[in-house]
């Protein structure tokens, strides 16, 4: 017998669309307790078009104006944060005093303080919670932490990371407003480093341990946007473009790269492993492969036969690969959605006695220590340590 999950999710944009999605899909997909109803859906009352637009094409029971109406609601299980990243504290923590389980966008938080709060805040309720690092998901990348927990990669050595995208370019395109309010420092917290970099890594770290300190660089291209809301031409404090190096606890190092103002890129997120025992490389443009290089056998140490080395490209649809089971028959891809909808069957099981769900917040606490140390390696131009 089905429980019913009465989700209110706040934001109506973007995220809110792939979020509502999954929780239609996951259940037509996996066998879980757990039904997910979507009862409400808030935004801004300078959205009541948009957002009546939004219930009606994904089935939304209600709608609210006001995200504390919303958080107060009893017929309320869950609050989805699908907001900018200014909001995602204060919303957060009402939720969780309120005691509904949270699922918030990344990057979790501005900085390290409101993230620590937040933290708190579920832990000391007690509430059910992740963080939408949706990538883990891609059964490509899931793949890769498979073979590298079966040994197959050995002693780590090199990690790199890139994350690309080119719609920033054009000096013309305004800062602020509901669809580019990820230029705004003030409503965004950072630039690339929060928005692309926070996923690479969480995955960089979900792959290969916690990095132990980094050194970086910051560069903004255009200095000054017209504000879309304001029409007033203010400089841009947001960073274009960040590329730092990193010193993994496990002893290996690590590049990694971010722009948007690769012309041509669209959403190019890499990374590859270099191990004693072999590699890996996966392109997020092509997601549906994982490329594997195999040297040695792991449980022997022994070197494979010289005419069988070289790169494989594995082709993760077969039912024996993460996730696949549950979709299309071997040969067929699934896509950026279906991140989102694995993410939630993940979540979903582990409200029913299944693995506990990761990313939680203070996973995600983890990637925006990171952040905010790249960011400050940056303005000072030094080496900085993380915790342990």
């Amino acid at each position: 017998m089905s429980k019913d999950l009465r989700v209110g999710i706040i934001g109506c944009g973007f995220m809110g669309r792939a979020h509502s999605n999954a929780y239609l899909q996951v259940g037509h997909f996996f066998q879980r307790e757990h039904k997910p109803v979507l009862k409400a859906c808030c935004a801004r009352l300078e959205e009541k078009d948009k957002l009546e637009k939004f219930a009606a094409a994904w089935g939304y029971e209600s709608m609210e104006l006001d995200w504390k109406k919303l958080v107060a609601r009893p017929d309320i299980d869950l609050i989805d944060v699908c907001v900018p990243n200014v909001l995602h504290h204060d919303i957060v923590i009402a939720a969780a005093e309120a005691g509904k389980m949270v699922v918030c966008e990344k990057p979790l938080a501005m900085n390290v303080q409101e993230a620590e709060e937040m933290v708190a805040a579920v832990e000391k309720a007690g509430v059910a919670n992740m963080v939408s690092f949706n990538y883990r998901r891609v059964p490509a990348i899931a793949l890769a932490r498979q073979i590298i927990d079966e040994g197959r990669v050995g002693r780590p050595f090199h990690y790199r990371a890139l994350y690309n995208q080119d719609y920033t370019i054009s000096a013309d395109v305004p800062q602020g407003g509901m669809a580019l309010w990820r230029l705004d420092a003030r409503v965004a917290g950072s630039g690339v480093t929060g928005d692309l970099l926070a996923h690479s890594i969480d995955t960089a770290e979900w792959l290969n341990g916690p990095i132990q300190k980094v050194v970086a660089h910051t560069e903004t291209f255009v200095k000054q946007r017209k504000h879309a809301e304001s029409g007033k031409v203010e400089p841009v404090t947001i960073d274009d473009a960040c590329m730092f190096l990193a010193i993994f606890a496990n002893g290996s190092c690590g590049t990694f790269e971010s722009t948007r103002y690769a012309r041509g890129r669209k959403n190019f997120s890499t990374f590859e492993l270099n191990g004693e025992n072999g590699s890996v490389y996966f392109d997020l443009e092509d997601p549906h492969i994982l490329q594997y290089f195999r040297y040695a056998d792991p449980t022997t140490g022994r070197k494979i036969e010289d005419h069988l080395t070289g790169w494989q490209r594995i082709h993760v649809t077969n039912f024996e690969h993460p996730y696949m089971k549950n979709w299309w028959v071997p040969g067929c891809t699934i896509g950026y959605e279906h991140t989102f909808t694995n993410s939630f069957a993940d979540f979903l099981s582990s409200l029913e006695g299944g693995p506990a769900f990761q990313p939680t917040m203070r996973t995600a606490l983890r990637t925006q220590k990171v952040c905010d140390a790249v960011l400050a390696s940056a303005k000072r131009g030094q080496w900085v340590e993380l915790p342990a």
